[in-house]
């Protein structure tokens, strides 16, 4: 009898226990932008948590299929692919109004992974995308103890353009080749290449360039024929596994870690 009860005890113990922390995590289908282009294919995880209204503006601007056949008009080695304008040069605009700046953004701190703790800042990821925030102690005078953050520009992460005015974003997008952090603060993050990072770098270079490379088709995930949607899992910033990686990373890289040594790693299910 006694081992009945205890046996009984364990069950609804381990029933009541939170689930184990899980490696990898499946992209939302509704916040999935596939690109098709002319050197392969860009798989970006939109976050509209940090950027509600740009991250609206590109998903209905896929859907008018304003975005397909367009150039990357200018492309600067070790800097960024832009695109998204439909005179395919800077200045074009879509018929849509223009977009307020969402440069900075306020998450429950359970939202955000951080990953580099300094006295003046932290750094970390929601999702795949990497942010830099204001410091623990800062973060910790506030009432809600919300978290006070902003994208940060590291490779595969793509962002609105604009012009002069900081409330002038359109329809301009672009990708990092690589890091460029000068841009935090200045423009809007609205997510990051979970895919195809190794084609961003592949895009031709010029301004413009000789023989420019294009977005073919540009597609929200859940819009596409479910045989043809992708079986993307990227590891969950949560998890075991991505504690490890940055272990190692910071390691290796010591006091010069950032959170721009961290590449969020993707599968195919």
């Amino acid at each position: 009898m006694l081992r009945i009860v205890a046996i009984g005890l364990a069950a609804v113990a381990l029933l009541g226990a939170a689930p184990a922390p899980r490696d990898w995590r499946p992209l939302d289908r509704d916040n999935t932008l596939v690109i098709e282009t002319s050197k392969g294919r860009i798989v970006v995880e939109l976050r509209p948590d940090l950027a509600p209204q740009g991250v609206a503006r590109i998903k209905l601007l896929a859907r008018e299929g304003v975005y397909d056949g367009l150039l990357f008009h200018r492309v600067i080695d070790g800097f960024v692919d832009q695109t998204g304008n439909p005179n395919n040069k800077d200045g074009g605009v879509s018929s849509h109004p223009d977009l307020p700046p969402e440069f900075s953004f306020r998450l429950p701190a359970s939202a955000a992974r951080v990953v580099v703790s300094r006295g003046d800042a932290q750094e970390g990821f929601v999702g795949a995308t990497p942010f830099q925030g204001v410091s623990a102690a800062e973060q910790a005078l506030g009432t809600d103890r919300r978290l006070r953050a902003w994208g940060a520009y590291c490779s595969g992460v793509m962002g609105m353009g604009r012009q002069a005015d900081p409330g002038s974003a359109n329809s301009e997008i672009f990708f990092m080749r690589a890091p460029a952090r000068r841009l935090d603060h200045d423009y809007t993050v609205v997510g990051r290449a979970v895919v195809g990072l190794d084609v961003v770098r592949a895009v031709a270079i010029g301004e413009p360039p000789s023989s420019p490379d294009r977005m073919l088709k540009v597609r929200v995930a859940a819009d596409l024929p479910k045989a043809e949607q992708p079986r993307i899992e990227v590891m969950d910033e949560r998890g075991p596994a991505f504690a490890r990686r940055v272990s190692a990373l910071r390691r290796a890289r010591g006091a010069a870690f950032s959170v721009c040594d961290v590449e969020v790693p993707a599968r195919t299910r």
